[in-house]
């Protein structure tokens, strides 16, 4: 009898092995879900859900901490400084507005400050405090939550440069 249980055993272990789990390669919503690190309600649109990645999530994070009381209508806190402040800043939404600036612009903008490109001095720099890789997720993060979304487009980097050269020799 133990040398009938004990061939029929491994047979058995197989068996269950192959048809125990039967979960479908396909990635369905939930498993998408799953996937992303973080998630941000679209400010325009409460009922819509927009998934972030490792650098989106960060950067998020980063936004929440340093960026949020300027560059948002409300905080977790409640209002935000924004409608105090002349020239008003930008929402880190609007991508009306953001969308043309490249990422290089936006890199410089941030770890200068407004007064580094000849702009609003209200604007900080953050050179200081951030690391080039914070400062980049933040942008990601500024790209994810963009509406009208933010279309990548390859732009030279002289087309950059002048922009920023712009922004310094501008009055």
């Amino acid at each position: 009898m133990n040398n009938r249980i004990s061939r029929a055993a491994p047979l058995l272990l197989t068996l269950l092995a192959f048809c125990g789990c039967k979960k479908s390669a396909g990635i369905d919503k939930s498993d998408a879900d799953a996937a992303a690190y973080d998630t941000e309600a679209d400010w325009n649109d409460g009922q819509k859900i927009i998934r972030l990645g490792y650098q989106e999530a960060q950067g998020k994070r980063i936004f929440y901490q340093y960026c949020v009381w300027c560059h948002a209508d409300a905080t977790p806190a409640g209002p935000s400084n924004r409608s105090n402040l002349t020239p008003v800043p930008p929402l880190l939404n609007d991508g009306e507005k953001l969308n043309g600036e490249s990422n290089e612009f936006l890199v410089s903008i941030v770890t200068l400050g407004g007064s580094g490109l000849n702009r609003s001095p209200m604007m900080p720099p953050y050179g200081k405090t951030l690391t080039p890789e914070q400062i980049k997720a933040v942008i990601a993060f500024a790209r994810s939550v963009a509406q009208p979304p933010y279309l990548k487009k390859e732009t030279s980097s002289s087309q950059s440069a002048a922009k920023m050269k712009e922004g310094i020799t501008r009055p």
